[in-house]
């Protein structure tokens, strides 16, 4: 299959690229910058100049594509403004790859993040959350999975708050760069709230079952650790980097601190039984350990 990726050259989507070419695919990559298109070239993939903006440019490639993966976003965290501003260039790219697509019948897999519930682990079949920071990318989603009714085998990998490897990635990597810039490893609330994890080479795993083997319309989570405590995550961020450990302000972590202060642990049960899909890579607890200080 000729799969056009998105994102294709950061933490999770340079381990997609690799597990598609080993799965016998042929991958066009997007690429920003020209560092970006020698990576997925070093790799062995095609590079297609662009970004997401380049709406153009997208609605080709996944018109000349036999299926997408979508990974790509701004990753600009810095305040609500830059935050909504990518969420909607997502969105608007989304739109156009899956235009592309309808009475095709090929794959279209997007990416999106775990819902929370509150008492109890998120499964597949909960709805993502439609306001709030975040909203924005969870009505995007839930657009792309409508595409099941016009000919698109649509379908959501559900991504944990952190996607890790050699320790970095994810809420626990903010964790990490946040400890090292303020010399404290601190978590918002009591700790207790836990978040979902799982390391990027098992996530990869899951894409490519999801672009060879999901129905139309369908989520997944890829979902390893259901839950490991903030302050557990910040213990061990904190003794890799010799740092004190305490409770922070929920405002340090900026438009996304309601988030970190949230509970959110989720399930991956139907994922593993329905996709045959079995993390094998080391946890976030045992990943966080190659932190060098």
């Amino acid at each position: 299959m000729r799969v056009f990726v998105t994102g294709g050259t950061g933490l999770i989507g340079s381990a997609v690229v690799r597990e598609l070419l080993d799965g016998g695919h042929d991958v066009v990559g997007l690429a920003r910058s020209d560092g970006s298109a020698a990576a997925l070239r070093e790799a062995g993939a095609e590079a297609l100049r662009g970004g997401l903006a380049d709406l153009d440019v997208l609605g080709a490639a996944a018109t000349a594509a036999d299926g997408v993966i979508h990974l790509a976003f701004s990753n600009d965290f810095s305040s609500p403004e830059a935050l909504a501003a990518g969420v909607a260039e997502e969105s608007a790219a989304l739109a156009v790859m899956g235009e592309a697509l309808v009475g095709s019948g090929r794959p279209f897999v997007t990416v999106s993040g775990t819902p929370w519930v509150p008492g109890r682990a998120s499964t597949e079949a909960d709805p993502l959350p439609l306001d709030g920071p975040v909203g924005g990318r969870g009505r995007s989603v839930m657009a792309v999975l409508a595409l099941a009714e016009r000919g698109v085998r649509s379908a959501a990998v559900r991504m944990p708050r952190t996607v890790h490897n050699q320790g970095d990635g994810g809420f626990a990597g903010l964790l990490t760069q946040i400890a090292r810039q303020s010399g404290v490893s601190g978590y918002p609330g009591d700790g207790t709230q836990r978040w979902p994890a799982v390391h990027a080479l098992d996530a990869a795993v899951l894409f490519r079952l999801a672009l060879e083997n999901a129905p139309a319309g369908s989520a997944w989570h890829a979902v390893a650790d259901e839950g490991d405590a903030v302050r557990d995550i910040a213990t061990v961020i904190g003794r890799r980097l010799d740092l004190p450990v305490k409770p922070v302000p929920e405002d340090t972590y900026g438009p996304l601190g309601p988030i970190f202060a949230t509970d959110q642990p989720a399930s991956s049960t139907q994922t593993r039984e329905a996709l045959g899909w079995e993390p094998r890579h080391p946890s976030l607890l045992e990943d966080l350990e190659n932190i060098q200080p």
